[in-house]
């Protein structure tokens, strides 16, 4: 019991993190730092989907990750 609930809190820290790095995607995109933006937002693709295993869910702002 005491894994699964290790495991639990691992995974809402990520998903805490996941959020923060939304808000700075979105910040940079709102400030034009389109490139800066661009560039976290693939990094936050490759976590949630090679790392956390969860499928590719667009941004806030919809930065294209392949810019």
């Amino acid at each position: 019991m005491a894994v699964d609930s290790e495991v639990d809190r691992y995974r809402q820290a990520a998903q805490d993190a996941l959020e923060q790095l939304d808000w700075c995607i979105g910040y940079l995109h709102g400030i034009r730092k389109t490139g800066l933006a661009a560039a976290l937002a693939r990094n936050r693709r490759y976590i949630r989907t090679s790392m956390m295993r969860l499928p590719e869910e667009p941004t806030p702002t919809g930065v294209a990750s392949d810019q």
